[in-house]
């Protein structure tokens, strides 16, 4: 049956209810631009979500060479046909009539258009000259979560055996770079041991700071058929926002801001003392329980009230959902990535999961999540931080191996030391270290943090910045050279979700003007410095993106992330494939560890540890001291308070974060007009007891400060915790009247104008929600409505003080459930 359903106001459409440990339905959703029929569309060509990690799978209606829709896949393994609303209506952003069409240089102070020859003639002409008069460690480069698996290992290739520098990151560190290193800790080896499926299979479900709702909205509809179906599965939400996943759990903790820890130890606790521990699974397969227990011993849910600000009845109440599954399945994300202890925290819901033996069968699985469409590329390929394949940089043997595929000498790929992450970047460049900084698809003058600085950084004389990207974004406006970048749909290449799930996402229009695949770009720079293997050979040996993953398939090779039974024309298929896919498992694997956890041997890991209170690295020997037979491993942390806590000047607590209807900088979502319209500016989320204490309202322009700037926008008064403050982060400059970004002291737009430059010791992604802030009224609402969304965690607390969020017949898209 097909209906026409409204994907603003109701973006998780119609229920297909189904019981516990049957496939989930299929329901294909579509939409179609204005005018255009199901027959008119000439082709569809495959691809997958490209503003979420979910990996959704669709095609792309093409005609007379332009996008003209999407349509959900009913046969992929991943969405069943659903799409979310960036799906349906985000693709629309590829025909704005501000993307870049030819490259720019910066002459006399202006960026002016130019042809391709001279720009990539002055990148190669600047980087020759650095690496003669500084070496390799005077050029970084800083990458996405958004390019393909293709470009990703090209980018890998170039940076660490062509130019030979320490600096090469994505902007994957403010997302998921927690979710890799928790996984190195805890298993040895980066890799999601969890599968979508086991929404199926769980008895149990837990979101620990994860908005799925929002944030992989098909996902959440999966979950809300199986609330709906037979024996559903209770759901435990961590989360100090009133979510929808918050509105649907049956429990719901909303701790203070920096507890997690305290929280995670008081739920071990209750776990060990009520025995509800699988003991042989433990004496098996785990090292290091006793410690945990040690630790945890005193972490009681009483103590843990006291810190968290949570009833110690309703910690009791979610250790016993924890504690009673038959099938527990655990999701993490920002929550506990960008927050205070992010990896120390992330590490003990591992330990849940290690401790109840809830790894490896159907439902029973941990999915730390990813935030992007091709993060999980952008770490198996070594464009994070890391080496490719999994490598481990402090194994010798690793680096040599990794040199046999690449044809050249060991010490070609610099490895005395880690690889440099996104933060240490910049400071070296504010330090004058790194001259030569390439911006490859992502917006670090918005995304970042402490915004000022980032933009006094790259405005330095002696920074030559290189920005690739589709349109003018807020770091393009700084550049000294402007690449125009094809994007999805207009390139191909492959992405692989966050659940390991490989799609090939195929080119179905040509770019605009002279826009060029970042791979492209790629090989090109490559060519002109003439990068060569030991034997003289070229070192970029592929010219074109199947042949970019031939090579990444050699490289993959043996590791844990094997990609070698998979080829463009298996990826054809009907749906997604599972990695690892090699011989002994050729049409992918369901889930990781289900016998054991080899890659956590002392000669397979991908990292030897480290230290969860100082980030300080383990070396070979302590690795082999502590699991010589290559066991999981259980890490226990002790709870340290913040840093920044809220004060007499700064009395609240500050978090940021994303809404369903936009991704990262809006530099695409904002030029789909429905999901635009759906949440068009800037606004700040208070209490209800906190706005009336202040005596605000919903609508009022209020101004968030911290000791680093000021933000303002209009209120939304919602249940979100006490003390607490929320502001999307989405928002820049680039569509205000001037475009500019403010002068020192002047209020602001972006909520990373308020955000510290602080990390976590372990993973070094930023920390985004420990601010201590402020809030005063600027002006009275006189009428207006905050422009927040009503149908996501920013509802107003008085439903129906606000209009509803709605998307008119411009939204409405047809859902088919056969």
């Amino acid at each position: 049956m097909e209906t026409s359903v409204d994907r603003v106001a109701q973006p998780w459409g119609g229920r297909t209810p189904y019981e516990r440990h049957r496939p989930w339905p299929v329901r294909v959703d579509s939409f179609l631009a204005a005018g255009v029929a199901p027959e008119a569309v000439q082709r569809w060509v495959r691809a997958a979500s490209v503003l979420h990690s979910d990996g959704d799978a669709m095609d792309v209606a093409v005609v007379d060479g332009r996008m003209v829709g999407v349509r959900g896949r009913a046969g992929d393994r991943v969405n069943h046909g659903r799409l979310g609303p960036k799906d349906l209506f985000g693709w629309q952003a590829g025909s704005s009539p501000d993307r870049l069409t030819r490259p720019l240089v910066r002459r006399d102070g202006q960026l002016a258009e130019c042809d391709w020859d001279t720009a990539m003639g002055a990148v190669v002409a600047r980087s020759r000259e650095l690496l003669a008069r500084h070496g390799p460690e005077a050029i970084g480069f800083y990458t996405s979560g958004q390019l393909y698996l293709e470009e990703y290992y090209t980018l890998a290739v170039l940076a660490r055996a062509g130019v030979g520098t320490y600096h090469l990151d994505g902007n994957t560190r403010l997302c998921t770079s927690t979710a890799a290193e928790a996984l190195k800790q805890s298993f040895g080896c980066d890799g999601q041991p969890g599968s979508y499926d086991d929404i199926d299979h769980a008895d149990a479900i837990a979101f620990f700071g994860h908005n799925i709702a929002e944030s992989q909205p098909v996902q959440w509809m999966r979950v809300l058929d199986r609330l709906e179906g037979g024996s559903p599965p209770r759901l435990l939400c961590v989360d100090p926002r009133p979510t929808p996943v918050a509105r649907g759990s049956a429990v719901h903790l909303a701790p203070r801001l920096g507890t997690n820890v305290a929280l995670l130890n008081a739920l071990l606790n209750e776990i060990i003392r009520t025995d509800r521990v699988d003991h042989d699974y433990v004496a098996a397969r785990t090292v290091g329980f006793d410690a945990l227990a040690a630790r945890v011993r005193n972490c009681t849910p009483r103590w843990a009230a006291d810190v968290c600000g949570v009833p110690a009845a309703r910690i009791e109440e979610a250790a016993e959902l924890l504690g009673d599954a038959e099938a527990l399945l655990s999701t993490v994300l920002q929550g506990v990535y960008q927050s205070h202890q992010a990896t120390a925290a992330a590490v003990q819901i591992n330990n849940l999961h290690l401790i109840r033996g809830m790894l490896g069968r159907p439902g029973a699985g941990v999915l730390q999540m990813n935030g992007q469409p091709t993060a999980q590329n952008t770490r198996e390929c070594g464009a994070d931080g890391d080496l490719p394949g999994f490598r481990n940089w402090q194994n010798e043997r690793h680096v040599a191996d990794l040199a046999r595929v690449w044809n050249v000498a060991p010490e070609a790929i610099p490895h005395d030391g880690p690889p440099t992450h996104a933060m240490e970047m910049f400071r070296l460049a504010e330090q004058g270290t790194i001259r030569m900084l390439w911006i490859s698809g992502t917006n670090p003058a918005v995304s970042l943090p402490e915004l000022s600085r980032i933009r006094s950084v790259l405005s330095r004389e002696d920074l030559f910045v290189v920005v690739q990207d589709l349109f003018p974004t807020e770091s393009a406006r700084l550049a000294d050279v402007v690449l125009p970048a094809a994007t999805w749909g207009e390139k191909t290449g492959v992405f692989t979700n966050a659940d390991r799930t490989v799609h090939l996402s195929e080119k179905a229009v040509e770019p605009p003007g002279e826009a060029r695949p970042d791979l492209d770009v790629f090989l090109d720079y490559a060519a002109r410095m003439d990068f060569r293997d030991k034997e003289g050979g070229p070192l970029v040996t592929w010219h074109d993106a199947e042949s970019a993953f031939e090579a990444w398939k050699r490289c993959s090779a043996g590791r844990p992330c094997d990609y070698t039974s998979l080829t463009y024309a298996k990826l054809r298929g009907d749906g997604g494939i599972q990695w690892p896919c090699d011989d002994r498992a050729p049409e992918g694997t369901a889930r990781l560890y289900a016998a054991g956890f080899d890659w956590a041997r002392p000669d397979s890991c991908e990292s030897y540890g480290k230290d969860l209170a100082t980030g300080e690295a383990d070396d070979e020997a302590g690795y082999r001291l502590l699991n010589p037979h290559g066991k999981a491993m259980i890490k226990s942390a002790a709870y340290q308070p913040p840093a920044e806590e809220p004060d007499e000047e700064y009395p609240f607590q500050l978090t940021t974060g994303r809404t369903l209807y936009h991704f990262h900088t809006r530099t695409k979502t904002a030029r789909a007009p429905q999901l635009d319209a759906a949440a068009p500016d800037v606004w700040v989320e208070a209490s209800v007891h906190d706005a009336a204490a202040l005596g605000l309202d919903e609508g009022d322009v209020v101004e968030v400060r911290t000791p680093r700037g000021a933000v303002r926008g209009r209120l939304r008064v919602t249940d979100i915790r006490r003390g607490l403050l929320f502001l999307p982060f989405h928002y820049g400059y680039w569509d205000t009247k001037d475009g500019d970004a403010p002068g020192d002291g002047t209020p602001g737009r972006a909520a990373n104008e308020l955000t510290a430059t602080v990390w976590d010791p372990v993973s070094h992604q930023p920390l985004f929600k420990t601010a201590a802030a402020a809030l005063r009224l600027v002006e009275r609402a006189d009428g207006h409505c905050a422009p927040a969304p009503t149908t996501t965690a920013s509802a107003p607390a008085r439903p129906g003080t606000v209009p509803p969020t709605r998307g008119g017949a411009d939204a409405r898209a047809a859902q088919d459930t056969g």
